[in-house]
């Protein structure tokens, strides 16, 4: 019975709930039993909550037993998040060895968003360290292993909260997505993930990586369970500078699947020498599906894609660069060498304290914002991000949403890319020109690869055009079924 409960979908944990038919504290109890006897081969999780996830769930049992104004909207569904999310009282990492042991004094806005919605936390998820990363084994906690085959990596850096949705260790989860970092992991995990456009949802209490890029969204089992979550966490926040004051739409209740008269924009660059061809065909088959449902497909042309990759390791670790200087061993976190004065604390602290990756993207982003070089790089990169932002602007006159593979290949064995870093940021390569454009995106399963391994399809939409977005995307999963799952 406890895998037949933790198998469902939070649509269906929501109904269930709601008539009475399951209880939130057995719900909660079956997911700490698969987490105890799942998680040791995945990793996903960083910390379990048990004890406030029962009392979370013992609070929304009284709350449905009351019913009417008493029920909240995500009331007693037992979610997780990324450990990127400061949660008052409950240790925040980013899974750095710089942040250990590190007790937020104050609640950031989305995680707070979901408790003030009902839902139950049972842990916070593995992930690379700061965010920076593509596989999930750039963390001091280790790797985190992908549920449908323990060899290869989950994508990154919601690496642990696409494995756990996946897996089946939490209801929904929360990640964020700097250059593609829900997609590309809910690719290689058969999940659905979904980028919101940038300002749509508060990055107040986010850890930040590169703040003109960082974006919060959920990882999910189907496209209605992320419509729930993204309406539970969206929203302005006067305490978040870049959240836009725009009224946030029911996207559970306008799901209708009908797609007929849209238009689907297919960007010939997308389809290029790299893909793999199963991705390529699987990808193709599900425009064609699109086609079936009533849509136009329309081929369009997005010029500037080449540079995006470029482009984006400029500005994102210049961002971070200004981001982590905030790391001295002075106020909180690691600190290493304090009796030795401040510079060899500082160098001691931060050498000790960030993992080779964040290093490297430090590096790099302090030579780009560095004097000779600031004009050479960084603000040609800010120029080069403006077209293609156009890119998405004019395709956008054109058609309603775009349809692209949302990674080049399916998941890649641990340690394969490890020692190749470029390698490993063309892993990217499909999903970085959303977060330079400002746009939305979404990756939903939509086959499997002959090796068995999940193939995502990736949507991408109009600015603050979710709600479009989802309803293309519950419309395919609607005609294609896919129902496969990992065997754990």
């Amino acid at each position: 019975m406890s895998d037949k409960l933790c198998s469902l979908t939070l649509t269906e944990a929501k109904e269930l709930l709601k008539k009475r038919e399951i209880s939130s504290l057995e719900l909660t109890k079956s997911y700490l039993k698969r987490m105890d006897a799942v998680d040791p081969k995945i990793n996903s999780y960083v910390l379990k909550t048990p004890e406030r996830a029962l009392a979370d769930a013992e609070e929304s049992d009284r709350r449905l037993a009351a019913g009417g104004d008493e029920v909240r909207p995500l009331e007693g569904c037992p979610i997780a998040l990324k450990d990127i999310f400061v949660t008052k009282g409950i240790r925040s990492t980013a899974a750095s060895k710089i942040l250990n042991n590190f007790d937020p004094p104050y609640e950031g806005t989305p995680s707070g968003k979901l408790r003030e919605s009902g839902s139950v936390l049972l842990g916070k998820l593995n992930m690379d360290e700061f965010a920076m990363g593509s596989s999930n084994e750039n963390s001091a906690f280790g790797p985190v292993h992908n549920p449908w085959d323990l060899q290869r990596a989950p994508g990154g850096s919601s690496g642990g909260s696409a494995a756990a949705v996946a897996a089946d260790l939490c209801l929904a989860a929360l990640g964020t997505d700097t250059g593609g970092s829900i997609r590309q992991p809910a690719s290689l995990c058969g999940v659905v993930g979904l980028r919101p456009t940038y300002g749509r949802v508060s990055r107040y209490g986010v850890i930040a990586f590169a703040s003109s890029l960082d974006q919060v969204g959920p990882l999910s089992k189907s496209v209605s369970d992320a419509a729930c979550m993204l309406k539970a966490v969206a929203g302005h926040d006067k305490r978040d500078s870049t959240s836009a004051p725009l009224p946030v739409p029911d996207y559970p209740a306008l799901l209708t699947g009908d797609i007929r008269g849209k238009r689907v924009g297919v960007p010939k660059e997308y389809f290029i020498e790299g893909l793999d061809p199963e991705i390529e065909a699987c990808v193709r088959k599900s425009i064609a599906l699109m086609e079936e449902n009533g849509a136009e497909v329309v081929e369009i042309s997005l010029p500037h894609t080449q540079y995006a990759i470029a482009c984006y390791y400029i500005i994102a670790p210049s961002e971070a660069s200004s981001n982590l200087a905030r790391y001295d061993g002075v106020r909180y976190g690691l600190s290493v060498g304090r009796e030795d004065g401040l510079e060899s604390m500082y160098v001691r602290t931060r050498s000790q304290g960030f993992g080779d990756e964040v290093k490297r993207r430090i590096m790099l982003g302090t030579y780009c914002l560095s004097a000779g070089y600031y004009d050479a790089y960084y603000t040609k990169a800010q120029k080069v991000r403006t077209l293609i932002a156009q890119d998405f602007k004019e395709a956008f006159k054109k058609v309603d949403v775009i349809a692209t593979p949302t990674t080049p290949g399916s998941a890649f064995k641990l340690g394969e890319l490890v020692d190749d870093p470029l390698q490993m940021y063309l892993s990217d390569i499909y999903t970085v020109p959303c977060n330079l454009g400002m746009i939305c995106g979404l990756s939903l399963p939509c086959g499997l690869d002959s090796k068995g391994l999940p193939i995502g399809l990736q949507l991408l939409g109009k600015p603050f055009g979710e709600e479009e977005l989802l309803q293309f995307a519950y419309s395919h999963e609607q005609s294609m079924g896919f129902d496969a799952k990992p065997t754990l």
